[in-house]
């Protein structure tokens, strides 16, 4: 099943997508793609409902993030092994794991601003896992039964502010518009195998980033397993789960980072597609 969120910023209604690819309002049965409406419960309940007779929502429209309420944006670096090689990293021993900002948080198509001062902002195309159920120090093999589904996320991460602000990599990674998430959330069923889907990122129609999942270093359940040993994680909570290679700062001769005019274009296999437009604050 695939969920969504339409509609202006603020403004957005629980959406699903039929089997025809047309959107489907879902107002009349949830309030949200939030919190309880994430439950395993909730969702086999969404799933029987017949989508041909929901109301049709014309298109062209906006699709905001495809989860509200997001109390934790939780991020995991260098999870792929030729990513590290590419920005000089070693492999680490243990998932790192870092926060992005939920106000960085933002729809598929919106357009991503470049802060004041910033010089080095980059692209990062990945996973995106949301949390259905309450989870706290579960295994390996319990941890995909606490997910509500998967989407697409771009990690937009301004390199000087990550490196070179001192202290955290947050400081890079929150920015306002930092974190594009869905079109849609789909749900854990139809995703049998998170470690077996390919993701590609274009700038301004230029293929940069080529991947699988199945080069991460730390898988999906071993990701959630690691969190749930140190936090709590909530339904709507999002994990996103790092990056394969082709992000600016990893090109040689010179490293090529994100200006005003250029286009983002990214995919994950049976996620959805994201464009975003890039544009200076001010």
């Amino acid at each position: 099943m695939k969920l969504c969120r339409f509609g202006e910023p603020g403004q957005e209604k629980p959406g699903m997508i039929d089997h025809n690819g047309d959107l489907r309002d879902l107002s009349e049965e949830i309030a949200d793609i939030a919190r309880e409406a994430l439950t395993d419960q909730s969702i086999e309940i969404l799933s029987k409902l017949d989508p041909m007779k929901l109301p049709m929502v014309d298109m062209p429209v906006r699709f905001g993030p495809c989860v509200a309420g997001t109390g934790k944006f939780l991020c995991i670096g260098l999870n792929y092994s030729d990513h590290a090689a590419e920005t000089g990293a070693d492999i680490p021993e243990h998932p790192i794991v870092f926060h992005k900002a939920t106000s960085a948080i933002v729809g598929a198509n919106d357009d991503v601003v470049l802060p004041r001062g910033s010089e080095r902002s980059d692209w990062e195309v990945e996973l995106g896992v949301v949390i259905g159920k309450p989870c706290k120090y579960v295994t390996e093999a319990e941890a995909l039964d606490h997910v509500a589904g998967y989407c697409v996320v771009n990690d937009v991460s301004e390199r000087h502010f990550q490196t070179q602000l001192s202290g955290q990599w947050t400081k890079g990674k929150s920015c306002d518009t930092f974190g594009p998430i869905g079109p849609w959330l789909v749900t854990r069923n139809e995703v049998p195998d998170p470690q077996a889907l390919s993701m590609t990122l274009d700038l301004n129609g230029k293929r940069m980033q080529t991947g699988n999942t199945s080069t991460m270093i730390f898988t999906v359940a071993q990701c959630i397993a690691h969190l749930s040993e140190l936090m709590t994680l909530h339904p709507g909570d999002i994990i996103t789960t790092g990056t394969p290679p082709g992000v600016g700062m990893g090109i040689k001769p010179e490293p090529v980072y994100l200006k005003a005019g250029d286009v983002m274009e990214l995919e994950i296999e049976g996620l959805g597609r994201q464009r975003q437009e890039v544009r200076a604050d001010g």
